[in-house]
């Protein structure tokens, strides 16, 4: 029979001779790819609509497209438009309509700018006033030729049209004609090639027109959205890549003891970075603000396996081995650990490639094939490059600064890792139960942690932390307007999406029984929608358009009475001729506002209470939209979220089990193959379960939900905390060997391996948890998240394990059926 764990060992001597034998072509053969990946980070594109991203392809956001794409607003925004939001005490006296038409004015004078047209307050009162006044100038002429009292009549005059009404806050007062705020939208005539940079460049033009002009007016549009979404990826990674080398720096410099080690270590972590990002540029990966965390979980394996690197030749120099013989060594005891490590990690990242969400996707599969480099720099080019550096050393007489190992079994930091071992070995099962009732409790409660995807995640906080006054060029973050601005229009227009759902309704309309139909389900909503008077719902719909111009013209109303033979003020017959006399009036345009101009679909929109939650909201409205005899859809952007919001948790679950399914089977053959203990991979795995437990639990504690990037963190939790366990079972097991006893073989492995591993764990932590200065909310917590979860790992390698391999070391070798299998087979002697 083969000899699979023979032939494994023998591959693995062969690779580390070459390491050790031919480390100059190996330097050579990495830095020449280095080159050859830094041509790839030219090509990295950002992200471009990044909501956009997580949306696509979903049905409640077509169905949301659909009916935006059916029923535009007089007023609506379109791709190629710039809006200005006008604010003030009162916006709509003739002074401050005169200075924004002096704003649209110079806007039009201005080829490159493409002014088609502009609609506003001031359009709309002057065009009131002198309907042949079409150009801004003529506009601007004829507000300063009335008078106040014209201006103001004119405007109680547009009161009642549902168009003004749009475009103007929730404020406004038609008696005294006055409103905090308004919204100018400007059409721009653009070309085929027109560019998105060339939007933004137009849009970031009239800012500054407007800026110019003594009015508060805010310029925003899809291309300053674009342009601001850009500015706070590079500004997070300006803010926090600092800030992780320096905390690097200082961590690796206390790992290392020494500036040498240090530069290479560091060294090398910036070849894993350009590696990484240079694949991102040639596969086309587009970086968006999620990819953030990718250098700094690459950096918090590399550290991993740097500071193991170094860590292990010094313990062997430090008995006076000689730089290759004690190259040799470690090579061969890590090795293998670190192709356990980095197959478990990619596991644990690569979870995450099974998304239905492009972005998290993208993240699973950037990350996935950053750590593949991160195990070929730190396992082949840092050893080669210390081994020929250490010899140069030798040659000149360069003092080391540093050569011991971080622990030993002397040292004080080394007998108080030793403890849990120690402890446990009299009552292995009573610790083992103990942990796993926390992990099954802590796991019961985190079940109970929210799930949400909400815009203003990935948004900058309207007022910056305070620390960024103090963040030095080139570093400083630029102004960011539109998390402002969104909340400006939020607060004071009535379009907020998030406070309302859409009933989107097909079929022939013009049926007698149409309108009845629309309005029946309002009587007996579900109770989220129930937020009308007397219980019922509070919709916007044709009905209530019909309804509401009927108050205006007497003729309109007698027409939709003589028409409503039920008499309950909706038109039960001749529907035809109702829709024809109300698309024609005045009122003709917010009637298109909710229904098609075939007459074959309708939208209604429901207002929604305030204190219900996203998930009942959705639900809600689902079986509301049962309710019509039509066939109807349930969208909306809380329908929408609450669907990505299913989607990320589906995700986060799905990814969590693949990477624990994965992880587990994999150890279980890789120690029957490597060592015929196939029960080893199960130790191995508990406790990293016992670890992302307390990681939900404490996520649900601290009032943190499952978003788009923290959700990541459950399958990204198993492959960064399985490395702590997979090194110290490895170390384990080489003692083990040897000493055939598990208390001191434990000891010697705490107190060696562990002392690496706490290293290891607080330079992570503190780097991961540096992400906590990024701009985004959503980044701050994926942060603070992973330093916990490596801590946590680092606990339960320390804690939870000794026990579990002291119960294997007495029990699994004589029980393990599996074991003698695979010794029968000849996988190993």
């Amino acid at each position: 029979m083969i000899d699979i764990g023979a032939r494994i060992d023998e591959a693995t001597a062969r690779l580390n001779e070459t390491i050790v034998s031919r480390s100059k072509t190996i330097i050579v053969v990495f830095l020449v790819l280095t080159a050859v990946f830094a041509g790839g980070m030219a090509a990295i594109e950002s992200e471009e609509g990044e909501m956009d991203a997580f949306t696509e392809g979903i049905p409640e956001q077509d169905a949301l497209d659909a009916v935006d794409e059916e029923f535009e607003g007089a007023f609506d925004a379109g791709e190629e438009s710039t809006q200005l939001v006008h604010t003030g005490t009162d916006v709509l006296t003739r002074e401050e309509l005169v200075r924004s038409l002096v704003v649209l004015e110079r806007v039009e004078q201005r080829d490159d700018l493409r002014m088609e047209s502009a609609d506003g307050p001031a359009t709309v009162v002057a065009q009131a006033i002198d309907p042949e006044a079409e150009t801004a100038a003529e506009q601007r002429r004829v507000l300063e030729g009335a008078t106040n009292a014209e201006v103001d009549r004119t405007i109680r005059a547009l009161a009642d049209d549902p168009a003004f009404a749009s475009i103007v806050s929730e404020d406004f007062n038609p008696n005294e004609a006055s409103a905090s705020a308004a919204i100018i939208v400007i059409d721009h005539d653009v070309p085929g090639e027109f560019s998105d940079d060339d939007l933004t460049d137009t849009q970031r033009a009239v800012e500054s027109i407007a800026d110019d002009e003594p009015t508060d007016l805010r310029a925003f549009g899809s291309g300053i959205v674009d342009e601001e979404f850009e500015n706070i990826i590079e500004d997070s990674m300006a803010i926090v890549m600092p800030i992780v080398v320096l905390l690097l720096l200082a961590f690796l410099a206390v790992a290392y003891r020494d500036p040498i080690d240090l530069v290479l270590g560091l060294l090398a972590l910036v070849m894993t970075v350009v590696w990484t990002f240079g694949f991102l540029g040639y596969a086309g990966i587009p970086f968006g603000q999620m990819m953030i965390a990718v250098p700094v979980l690459l950096l918090a394996v590399g550290v991993d396996f740097g500071i193991h690197i170094v860590n292990r030749y010094r313990e062997e120099t430090v008995q006076g081995f000689e730089p290759v013989a004690a190259m040799r060594t470690a090579n061969n005891q890590l090795m293998i650990a670190f192709v356990i490590v980095t197959t478990t990690t990619v596991f644990g990242f690569g979870a995450n490639v099974i998304s239905d969400l492009a972005p998290i996707r993208d993240m699973g599969i950037a990350s996935s094939v950053g750590i593949v480099f991160t195990f070929l720099i730190f396992g082949l080019f840092l050893p080669a490059a210390k081994l020929e550096v250490d010899q140069l050393r030798e040659r000149f007489g360069v003092p080391e600064f540093g050569s011991t190992p971080i622990a030993s079994e002397e040292s004080s930091f080394g007998r108080l890792l030793s403890v849990p071992a120690i402890a446990s070995q009299r009552a292995p099962v009573f610790f083992v139960v103990v942990l796993l009732l926390v992990g099954v409790g802590a796991a019961g409660y985190g079940a109970g942690v929210d799930t949400t995807f909400d815009e203003d995640d990935f948004l900058p906080p309207e007022e910056q932390p305070g620390y960024v006054e103090y963040v030095p060029e080139p570093f400083a973050p630029g102004e960011y307007t539109i998390t402002g601005t969104i909340n400006l229009l939020e607060d004071r227009f009535a379009t907020n999406q998030d406070e309302s759902v859409t009933i989107y309704v097909e079929g022939s309309l013009e049926e007698d029984h149409a309108l009845e139909a629309l309005e029946a389900p309002n009587d007996d909503p579900p109770s989220s929608l129930a937020v009308g008077d007397g219980g019922g719902a509070e919709a916007q719909s044709i009905v209530t358009v019909i309804h509401s111009y009927a108050e205006q013209d007497p003729e309109f109303a007698a027409l939709v009475e003589r028409n409503d033979r039920s008499g309950n003020g909706v038109p039960d017959r001749n529907l035809d001729r109702v829709y024809d006399e109300l698309f024609a009036s005045p009122a003709g345009t917010e009637a298109e506002r909710y229904l098609t101009d075939d007459r074959r679909g309708a939208k209604l929109e429901y207002a929604v209470d305030a204190d219900a939650g996203q998930s009942e909201v959705a639900a809600d409205a689902g079986t509301f939209a049962e309710d019509f005899r039509y066939g109807s859809t349930a969208t909306g952007e809380i329908v929408v979220f609450d669907a990505v919001s299913d989607i990320i948790f589906a995700s986060a679950i799905q990814g969590m089990m693949l990477a624990v399914g994965l992880t587990a089977v994999f150890l279980v053959i890789a120690y029957a193959v490597l060592e015929g203990r196939p029960w080893l991979g199960v130790a191995n795995v508990f406790p990293i379960v016992i670890a992302v437990a307390c990681l939900i639990a404490t996520m649900r504690l601290l009032g943190m939900p499952l978003n788009a990037l923290t959700a990541t963190i459950l399958s990204i939790s198993i492959g960064i905390g399985i490395a702590y366990s997979v090194h110290t079972t490895a170390r384990f097991i080489d003692e083990y060997n040897q000493l055939a006893e598990p208390v001191p073989a434990l000891t010697t492995t705490l107190s060696g391996t562990g002392g690496a591993l706490a290293g290891s764990m607080l330079t992570t932590s503190i780097g991961t948890g540096s992400l906590a200065f990024a701009i985004t909310p959503v980044l701050g917590d994926f942060g603070l998240l992973m330093a916990l979860s490596v801590f946590y790992s680092f606990v339960a390698s320390i804690v939870a394990l000794p026990p579990t391999l002291i119960l294997w070391a007495r029990f699994a070798d004589s029980t393990d059926g599996l074991s003698a299998l695979t010794q029968r087979l000849g996988i190993r002697e």
